[in-house]
Protein backbone atom coordinates (compact mmCIF):
# COMPACT_ATOMS: atom_id res chain seq x y z
CA UNK A 1 0.00 0.00 0.00
CA UNK A 2 1.37 3.43 -0.97
CA UNK A 3 0.53 6.34 1.33
CA UNK A 4 1.35 10.00 0.62
CA UNK A 5 3.35 10.45 3.83
CA UNK A 6 5.51 7.37 3.32
CA UNK A 7 7.95 9.29 1.13
CA UNK A 8 8.39 12.32 3.40
CA UNK A 9 8.11 10.69 6.82
CA UNK A 10 11.38 9.32 8.21
CA UNK A 11 12.47 7.88 11.59
CA UNK A 12 13.88 11.34 12.34
CA UNK A 13 10.49 13.03 11.93
CA UNK A 14 8.94 14.32 15.14
CA UNK A 15 6.95 11.87 17.22
CA UNK A 16 3.93 14.14 16.86
CA UNK A 17 4.16 14.04 13.06
CA UNK A 18 4.58 10.27 13.11
CA UNK A 19 1.58 9.77 15.40
CA UNK A 20 -0.54 12.15 13.33
CA UNK A 21 0.38 10.32 10.12
CA UNK A 22 -0.68 6.98 11.60
CA UNK A 23 -3.96 8.39 12.95
CA UNK A 24 -4.82 9.96 9.59
CA UNK A 25 -3.79 6.72 7.86
CA UNK A 26 -1.23 8.47 5.70
CA UNK A 27 1.11 5.72 6.80
CA UNK A 28 0.32 2.42 8.45
CA UNK A 29 1.76 1.33 11.77
CA UNK A 30 3.36 -1.57 9.88
CA UNK A 31 5.12 0.80 7.49
CA UNK A 32 6.24 3.05 10.33
CA UNK A 33 7.64 0.04 12.14
CA UNK A 34 9.51 -1.01 9.01
CA UNK A 35 11.14 2.43 8.77
CA UNK A 36 12.39 2.11 12.34
CA UNK A 37 13.50 -1.51 11.99
CA UNK A 38 15.56 -0.48 8.98
CA UNK A 39 17.21 2.26 11.04
CA UNK A 40 17.82 -0.16 13.91
CA UNK A 41 19.44 -2.63 11.51
CA UNK A 42 21.62 0.17 10.16
CA UNK A 43 22.80 1.76 13.44
CA UNK A 44 22.19 -0.57 16.39
CA UNK A 45 24.96 -3.10 15.58
CA UNK A 46 27.50 -0.33 16.19
CA UNK A 47 25.75 1.71 18.89
CA UNK A 48 24.09 -1.08 20.94
CA UNK A 49 21.21 1.06 22.19
CA UNK A 50 18.31 -1.39 21.80
CA UNK A 51 18.39 -4.81 23.43
CA UNK A 52 15.95 -7.73 23.53
CA UNK A 53 14.57 -6.67 20.14
CA UNK A 54 11.68 -8.90 19.04
CA UNK A 55 10.70 -8.07 15.46
CA UNK A 56 8.02 -10.75 15.26
CA UNK A 57 6.11 -9.47 18.28
CA UNK A 58 6.63 -5.89 17.13
CA UNK A 59 5.05 -6.73 13.77
CA UNK A 60 2.11 -8.35 15.55
CA UNK A 61 1.67 -5.18 17.60
CA UNK A 62 1.81 -2.95 14.53
CA UNK A 63 -0.73 -5.12 12.74
CA UNK A 64 -3.06 -4.89 15.74
CA UNK A 65 -2.67 -1.10 15.71
CA UNK A 66 -3.65 -0.95 12.03
CA UNK A 67 -6.62 -3.23 12.60
CA UNK A 68 -7.88 -1.03 15.44
CA UNK A 69 -7.83 1.98 13.13
CA UNK A 70 -9.56 0.01 10.36
CA UNK A 71 -12.36 -0.79 12.80
CA UNK A 72 -12.77 2.88 13.60
CA UNK A 73 -11.75 2.51 17.22
CA UNK A 74 -10.76 5.51 19.29
CA UNK A 75 -6.99 5.41 19.68
CA UNK A 76 -4.47 6.87 22.10
CA UNK A 77 -1.96 9.67 21.54
CA UNK A 78 0.95 7.28 20.86
CA UNK A 79 -0.99 4.93 18.60
CA UNK A 80 1.29 3.00 16.27
CA UNK A 81 4.57 4.53 17.48
CA UNK A 82 7.40 1.99 17.93
CA UNK A 83 8.59 2.02 21.55
CA UNK A 84 11.49 0.39 23.41
CA UNK A 85 11.22 0.54 27.20
CA UNK A 86 14.16 1.16 29.50
CA UNK A 87 15.49 -2.21 30.64
CA UNK A 88 14.82 -1.34 34.27
CA UNK A 89 11.08 -1.01 33.61
CA UNK A 90 9.16 -4.26 33.83
CA UNK A 91 7.23 -5.19 30.70
CA UNK A 92 4.95 -8.18 31.16
CA UNK A 93 6.05 -11.10 29.01
CA UNK A 94 9.20 -9.29 27.87
CA UNK A 95 12.76 -9.93 28.98
CA UNK A 96 13.79 -7.37 31.64
CA UNK A 97 17.35 -7.70 32.94
CA UNK A 98 18.23 -4.48 34.84
CA UNK A 99 21.60 -4.93 33.11
CA UNK A 100 22.52 -7.66 35.60
CA UNK A 101 23.68 -11.20 34.83
CA UNK A 102 21.53 -12.30 37.77
CA UNK A 103 18.44 -11.33 35.74
CA UNK A 104 19.70 -12.14 32.26
CA UNK A 105 16.71 -14.43 31.60
CA UNK A 106 14.10 -12.69 33.75
CA UNK A 107 10.64 -12.25 32.22
CA UNK A 108 8.12 -10.34 34.40
CA UNK A 109 4.49 -11.43 34.43
CA UNK A 110 3.05 -7.89 34.58
CA UNK A 111 3.66 -4.34 33.39
CA UNK A 112 4.72 -1.64 35.79
CA UNK A 113 2.64 1.54 35.78
CA UNK A 114 4.76 3.57 33.33
CA UNK A 115 4.64 0.67 30.87
CA UNK A 116 0.88 0.28 31.38
CA UNK A 117 0.34 3.90 30.43
CA UNK A 118 2.53 3.87 27.34
CA UNK A 119 0.97 0.66 26.06
CA UNK A 120 -2.54 1.94 26.78
CA UNK A 121 -1.70 5.04 24.71
CA UNK A 122 -1.18 2.76 21.71
CA UNK A 123 2.60 2.42 21.44
CA UNK A 124 3.96 -0.72 19.75
CA UNK A 125 6.55 -2.47 21.92
CA UNK A 126 9.68 -3.47 19.99
CA UNK A 127 12.27 -4.17 22.70
CA UNK A 128 14.19 -2.57 25.56
CA UNK A 129 16.89 0.09 25.82
CA UNK A 130 20.25 -0.68 27.38
CA UNK A 131 21.20 0.39 30.93
CA UNK A 132 24.13 0.14 33.34
CA UNK A 133 23.94 -2.63 35.91
CA UNK A 134 20.91 -1.88 38.12
CA UNK A 135 20.95 1.64 36.60
CA UNK A 136 23.95 2.58 38.75
CA UNK A 137 26.35 5.08 37.25
CA UNK A 138 25.96 7.42 34.30
CA UNK A 139 27.75 5.31 31.69
CA UNK A 140 25.74 2.54 30.02
CA UNK A 141 27.58 -0.77 30.06
CA UNK A 142 26.90 -4.20 31.54
CA UNK A 143 28.02 -7.80 31.18
CA UNK A 144 24.71 -8.92 29.65
CA UNK A 145 24.60 -6.69 26.57
CA UNK A 146 27.83 -4.67 26.55
CA UNK A 147 28.35 -0.91 26.13
CA UNK A 148 26.08 1.65 24.47
CA UNK A 149 28.05 4.16 22.40
CA UNK A 150 27.43 7.81 21.67
CA UNK A 151 25.58 8.36 18.36
CA UNK A 152 27.55 11.54 17.60
CA UNK A 153 30.96 9.99 18.31
CA UNK A 154 30.91 6.21 18.91
CA UNK A 155 34.24 6.38 20.76
CA UNK A 156 32.38 8.24 23.53
CA UNK A 157 29.87 7.40 26.24
CA UNK A 158 26.14 7.83 25.68
CA UNK A 159 25.72 8.58 29.39
CA UNK A 160 23.33 6.72 31.65
CA UNK A 161 21.48 5.19 33.14
CA UNK A 162 19.02 5.95 30.33
CA UNK A 163 21.89 5.84 27.84
CA UNK A 164 20.30 3.29 25.55
CA UNK A 165 17.15 5.42 25.42
CA UNK A 166 19.01 8.65 24.62
CA UNK A 167 21.17 6.98 21.97
CA UNK A 168 18.18 5.27 20.34
CA UNK A 169 16.34 8.59 20.18
CA UNK A 170 19.24 10.59 18.78
CA UNK A 171 19.91 8.02 16.07
CA UNK A 172 16.27 7.69 15.01
CA UNK A 173 15.72 4.13 16.22
CA UNK A 174 12.67 5.22 18.25
CA UNK A 175 10.58 8.43 18.25
CA UNK A 176 10.17 8.65 22.05
CA UNK A 177 11.68 6.99 25.11
CA UNK A 178 10.95 6.50 28.79
CA UNK A 179 13.58 6.61 31.50
CA UNK A 180 14.20 7.13 35.18
CA UNK A 181 16.41 9.54 37.09
CA UNK A 182 18.05 9.28 40.48
CA UNK A 183 21.33 11.15 40.09
CA UNK A 184 20.83 12.42 36.55
CA UNK A 185 19.85 9.30 34.63
CA UNK A 186 17.43 11.15 32.33
CA UNK A 187 19.38 14.39 32.18
CA UNK A 188 23.01 13.25 31.72
CA UNK A 189 22.40 10.97 28.71
CA UNK A 190 20.15 13.61 27.15
CA UNK A 191 23.03 16.08 27.39
CA UNK A 192 25.55 13.57 26.02
CA UNK A 193 23.39 12.54 23.04
CA UNK A 194 21.85 15.88 22.11
CA UNK A 195 18.23 15.12 23.05
CA UNK A 196 15.79 16.38 25.70
CA UNK A 197 15.30 14.67 29.07
CA UNK A 198 13.00 15.74 31.91
CA UNK A 199 13.29 14.84 35.57
CA UNK A 200 9.73 15.76 36.64
CA UNK A 201 8.62 17.14 39.99
CA UNK A 202 8.30 14.56 42.72
CA UNK A 203 4.91 12.90 42.27
CA UNK A 204 4.39 14.05 38.68
CA UNK A 205 4.95 10.61 37.14
CA UNK A 206 3.64 7.95 39.53
CA UNK A 207 5.45 4.62 39.75
CA UNK A 208 4.17 1.22 40.79
CA UNK A 209 5.15 -1.26 42.11
CA UNK A 210 7.73 0.29 44.42
CA UNK A 211 9.83 -1.08 47.26
CA UNK A 212 9.28 2.18 49.15
CA UNK A 213 6.76 4.80 47.99
CA UNK A 214 8.22 7.30 50.45
CA UNK A 215 11.81 7.17 49.11
CA UNK A 216 11.65 9.56 46.20
CA UNK A 217 15.19 10.19 44.98
CA UNK A 218 14.34 8.24 41.81
CA UNK A 219 11.54 9.31 39.46
CA UNK A 220 10.36 8.16 36.05
CA UNK A 221 10.12 10.55 33.14
CA UNK A 222 10.18 11.20 29.38
CA UNK A 223 12.87 11.71 26.75
CA UNK A 224 12.48 12.98 23.19
CA UNK A 225 14.29 14.78 20.39
CA UNK A 226 12.45 18.04 21.09
CA UNK A 227 10.43 19.62 23.88
CA UNK A 228 7.08 19.30 22.11
CA UNK A 229 7.52 15.55 21.68
CA UNK A 230 8.67 15.21 25.29
CA UNK A 231 5.51 17.00 26.43
CA UNK A 232 3.43 14.53 24.43
CA UNK A 233 4.99 11.62 26.28
CA UNK A 234 4.68 13.40 29.64
CA UNK A 235 0.96 13.80 28.97
CA UNK A 236 0.77 10.00 28.86
CA UNK A 237 3.02 9.31 31.85
CA UNK A 238 1.68 11.96 34.25
CA UNK A 239 -1.49 11.97 36.33
CA UNK A 240 -2.65 10.39 39.59
CA UNK A 241 -3.07 6.68 40.24
CA UNK A 242 -4.57 5.10 43.37
CA UNK A 243 -1.55 2.80 43.72
CA UNK A 244 0.83 5.76 44.04
CA UNK A 245 -0.02 7.75 47.19
CA UNK A 246 2.36 10.63 46.45
CA UNK A 247 1.12 11.27 42.92
CA UNK A 248 0.24 14.87 42.04
CA UNK A 249 -3.36 15.40 41.00
CA UNK A 250 -2.99 17.24 37.69
CA UNK A 251 -4.23 15.16 34.74
CA UNK A 252 -1.56 14.29 32.20
CA UNK A 253 -3.42 15.96 29.35
CA UNK A 254 -2.51 19.45 30.61
CA UNK A 255 1.09 18.88 29.47
CA UNK A 256 0.32 17.79 25.91
CA UNK A 257 0.95 20.99 23.95
CA UNK A 258 2.88 23.66 25.84
CA UNK A 259 3.20 26.97 23.96
CA UNK A 260 6.64 28.60 24.08
CA UNK A 261 6.91 31.06 26.96
CA UNK A 262 7.48 34.76 26.45
CA UNK A 263 10.99 35.10 27.89
CA UNK A 264 10.75 38.86 28.38
CA UNK A 265 11.10 39.63 32.08
CA UNK A 266 11.81 36.02 33.06
CA UNK A 267 13.94 36.14 36.21
CA UNK A 268 16.87 33.79 35.67
CA UNK A 269 19.58 32.79 38.11
CA UNK A 270 22.58 31.43 36.20
CA UNK A 271 25.54 29.61 37.71
CA UNK A 272 28.23 27.45 36.16
CA UNK A 273 29.23 25.75 39.42
CA UNK A 274 26.83 26.83 42.20
CA UNK A 275 29.57 28.85 43.84
CA UNK A 276 32.51 26.47 43.27
CA UNK A 277 30.48 23.53 44.60
CA UNK A 278 31.92 21.33 41.84
CA UNK A 279 34.44 21.39 39.00
CA UNK A 280 33.07 22.03 35.47
CA UNK A 281 34.86 21.39 32.20
CA UNK A 282 35.76 24.68 30.54
CA UNK A 283 33.85 23.89 27.34
CA UNK A 284 30.71 22.97 29.27
CA UNK A 285 31.03 26.24 31.22
CA UNK A 286 31.25 28.16 27.95
CA UNK A 287 28.02 26.61 26.65
CA UNK A 288 26.17 27.43 29.89
CA UNK A 289 27.35 31.04 29.74
CA UNK A 290 26.28 31.26 26.09
CA UNK A 291 22.83 30.00 27.11
CA UNK A 292 22.61 32.84 29.62
CA UNK A 293 23.48 35.38 26.96
CA UNK A 294 20.85 33.92 24.61
CA UNK A 295 18.19 34.18 27.31
CA UNK A 296 19.21 37.76 28.07
CA UNK A 297 19.06 38.67 24.37
CA UNK A 298 15.48 37.34 24.33
CA UNK A 299 14.53 39.69 27.15
CA UNK A 300 15.09 37.58 30.25
CA UNK A 301 16.62 39.22 33.32
CA UNK A 302 19.70 37.05 33.82
CA UNK A 303 21.95 37.46 36.82
CA UNK A 304 24.70 35.40 38.39
CA UNK A 305 22.93 33.87 41.37
CA UNK A 306 22.27 30.46 42.83
CA UNK A 307 20.83 28.71 45.90
CA UNK A 308 23.17 27.35 48.57
CA UNK A 309 22.99 23.57 48.04
CA UNK A 310 25.91 22.72 50.31
CA UNK A 311 23.85 20.03 52.08
CA UNK A 312 23.06 18.22 48.82
CA UNK A 313 26.16 16.05 48.53
CA UNK A 314 25.82 14.29 51.89
CA UNK A 315 22.05 14.11 51.49
CA UNK A 316 22.15 12.43 48.09
CA UNK A 317 24.95 10.01 48.87
CA UNK A 318 23.36 8.92 52.13
CA UNK A 319 19.92 8.32 50.65
CA UNK A 320 21.36 6.63 47.56
CA UNK A 321 23.43 4.20 49.65
CA UNK A 322 20.46 3.53 51.95
CA UNK A 323 18.20 2.86 48.97
CA UNK A 324 20.74 0.57 47.27
CA UNK A 325 21.32 -1.39 50.47
CA UNK A 326 17.60 -1.84 51.09
CA UNK A 327 16.97 -2.97 47.54
CA UNK A 328 20.13 -4.89 46.64
CA UNK A 329 21.86 -5.73 49.92
CA UNK A 330 20.37 -9.23 50.28
CA UNK A 331 21.15 -9.99 46.61
CA UNK A 332 24.77 -8.86 47.04
CA UNK A 333 25.12 -11.04 50.14
CA UNK A 334 23.88 -14.03 48.13
CA UNK A 335 25.95 -13.25 45.00
CA UNK A 336 29.00 -11.27 46.18
CA UNK A 337 30.94 -11.64 42.91
CA UNK A 338 28.07 -10.82 40.54
CA UNK A 339 28.14 -7.02 40.88
CA UNK A 340 30.46 -4.43 39.39
CA UNK A 341 32.86 -3.14 42.04
CA UNK A 342 31.58 0.45 42.21
CA UNK A 343 28.00 -0.71 42.76
CA UNK A 344 28.99 -3.32 45.35
CA UNK A 345 30.92 -0.67 47.27
CA UNK A 346 27.93 1.66 47.27
CA UNK A 347 25.59 -1.08 48.50
CA UNK A 348 28.01 -1.96 51.30
CA UNK A 349 28.26 1.71 52.27
CA UNK A 350 24.54 1.59 52.95
CA UNK A 351 24.96 -1.27 55.40
CA UNK A 352 26.87 0.92 57.86
CA UNK A 353 24.28 3.70 57.93
CA UNK A 354 22.40 4.28 61.16
CA UNK A 355 18.92 5.55 61.75
CA UNK A 356 20.49 8.85 62.75
CA UNK A 357 22.27 9.06 59.38
CA UNK A 358 19.05 8.56 57.45
CA UNK A 359 17.19 11.00 59.70
CA UNK A 360 19.91 13.60 59.09
CA UNK A 361 19.63 13.11 55.35
CA UNK A 362 15.86 13.63 55.40
CA UNK A 363 16.17 16.71 57.60
CA UNK A 364 18.73 18.10 55.16
CA UNK A 365 16.49 17.30 52.23
CA UNK A 366 13.72 19.26 53.90
CA UNK A 367 16.10 22.18 54.39
CA UNK A 368 17.11 22.00 50.72
CA UNK A 369 13.46 22.16 49.69
CA UNK A 370 13.06 25.28 51.80
CA UNK A 371 16.20 26.77 50.24
CA UNK A 372 14.75 26.29 46.77
CA UNK A 373 11.38 27.71 47.80
CA UNK A 374 13.12 30.85 49.03
CA UNK A 375 15.27 31.06 45.88
CA UNK A 376 12.21 30.90 43.66
CA UNK A 377 10.49 33.78 45.43
CA UNK A 378 12.67 36.15 43.39
CA UNK A 379 13.69 33.85 40.52
CA UNK A 380 11.61 31.99 37.95
CA UNK A 381 14.37 29.72 36.65
CA UNK A 382 17.76 28.34 37.64
CA UNK A 383 20.22 27.59 34.83
CA UNK A 384 23.31 25.41 35.36
CA UNK A 385 25.17 22.56 33.65
CA UNK A 386 23.49 19.20 33.22
CA UNK A 387 26.79 17.31 33.26
CA UNK A 388 30.09 18.71 34.46
CA UNK A 389 31.84 17.15 31.45
CA UNK A 390 31.13 16.50 27.77
CA UNK A 391 30.84 12.85 26.68
CA UNK A 392 33.93 10.99 27.90
CA UNK A 393 35.69 8.01 26.28
CA UNK A 394 33.50 4.90 26.25
CA UNK A 395 36.33 2.71 27.56
CA UNK A 396 36.30 4.60 30.88
CA UNK A 397 33.80 3.79 33.63
CA UNK A 398 33.68 7.46 34.63
CA UNK A 399 35.77 10.63 34.21
CA UNK A 400 38.75 10.52 36.54
CA UNK A 401 39.67 14.20 36.12
CA UNK A 402 37.99 17.47 35.15
CA UNK A 403 40.27 20.29 33.99
CA UNK A 404 43.16 18.23 35.36
CA UNK A 405 41.64 17.95 38.82
CA UNK A 406 41.10 14.37 40.05
CA UNK A 407 37.64 12.97 40.85
CA UNK A 408 37.61 11.03 44.10
CA UNK A 409 34.76 8.68 43.15
CA UNK A 410 32.52 7.66 40.28
CA UNK A 411 29.85 10.08 41.53
CA UNK A 412 31.90 13.28 41.75
CA UNK A 413 31.38 14.32 38.13
CA UNK A 414 27.58 14.14 38.45
CA UNK A 415 27.09 16.70 41.24
CA UNK A 416 25.51 19.27 38.92
CA UNK A 417 22.66 16.79 38.33
CA UNK A 418 22.26 15.09 41.70
CA UNK A 419 22.39 18.31 43.70
CA UNK A 420 19.10 19.15 41.97
CA UNK A 421 17.73 15.64 42.58
CA UNK A 422 17.43 16.15 46.33
CA UNK A 423 15.59 19.45 45.96
CA UNK A 424 12.54 17.72 44.46
CA UNK A 425 12.32 20.35 41.71
CA UNK A 426 11.66 19.57 38.04
CA UNK A 427 14.73 19.88 35.82
CA UNK A 428 15.08 19.52 32.07
CA UNK A 429 18.14 18.97 29.90
CA UNK A 430 17.88 20.84 26.60
CA UNK A 431 20.54 20.79 23.85
CA UNK A 432 22.47 24.07 24.07
CA UNK A 433 25.66 23.75 22.04
CA UNK A 434 28.70 21.63 21.30
CA UNK A 435 32.33 21.38 22.23
CA UNK A 436 34.99 22.46 19.73
CA UNK A 437 35.06 18.91 18.36
CA UNK A 438 31.27 18.69 17.98
CA UNK A 439 30.21 16.78 21.09
CA UNK A 440 26.72 17.67 22.40
CA UNK A 441 26.32 19.74 25.57
CA UNK A 442 22.96 20.32 27.24
CA UNK A 443 21.95 23.01 29.69
CA UNK A 444 19.87 22.25 32.79
CA UNK A 445 16.80 24.40 33.43
CA UNK A 446 15.24 24.09 36.91
CA UNK A 447 11.85 25.40 38.07
CA UNK A 448 9.93 25.34 41.38
CA UNK A 449 8.33 22.08 42.48
CA UNK A 450 5.08 21.53 40.62
CA UNK A 451 5.89 24.03 37.86
CA UNK A 452 6.50 21.36 35.21
CA UNK A 453 4.23 22.97 32.63
CA UNK A 454 5.90 26.35 33.02
CA UNK A 455 9.29 24.65 32.73
CA UNK A 456 8.24 23.00 29.46
CA UNK A 457 7.05 26.36 28.12
CA UNK A 458 10.37 28.01 28.96
CA UNK A 459 12.33 25.04 27.59
CA UNK A 460 10.40 25.21 24.34
CA UNK A 461 11.19 28.91 23.99
CA UNK A 462 14.87 28.26 24.75
CA UNK A 463 14.90 25.46 22.18
CA UNK A 464 13.65 27.93 19.56
CA UNK A 465 16.43 30.37 20.51
CA UNK A 466 19.03 27.69 19.79
CA UNK A 467 17.44 26.49 16.54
Amino acid sequence: MNHPATVSLTPDSSARDQAAAVRSRQISARELLDLHLERIAERNPQLNAIVSLDEERAREGAAAADEALARGEQVGPLHGLPFAFKDTHQVGGWRTTWGSPLYADHVPDRDELIVERVRAAGAVTIGKTNVPEFAAGSHTFNTVFGTTLNPVDPTRSAGGSSGGAACALASGMVPLADGSDMGGSLRNPASFCGVVGLRPSLGRVPEWPQLNHWETTSVGGPMARNVGDLALLLSVLAGPDPRAPQALGDPGAVFAGPAPADLRGLRVGLSVDLGAAFEVDHEVARVVEEAGRALAAAGAVVRSSYPDLGLADDTFRTLRAWHFQARLGPLLAEHPTSFKASLADNIRAGASLTGADVARAYAQRTALSETMRAFFTDHDLLVLPVSQVPPFPADQEFPTTINGRPMASYLDWMRSAYFITVTGCPAISVPAGTTADGLPVGVQLVAPHGADLRLLQVARAFEWLRA
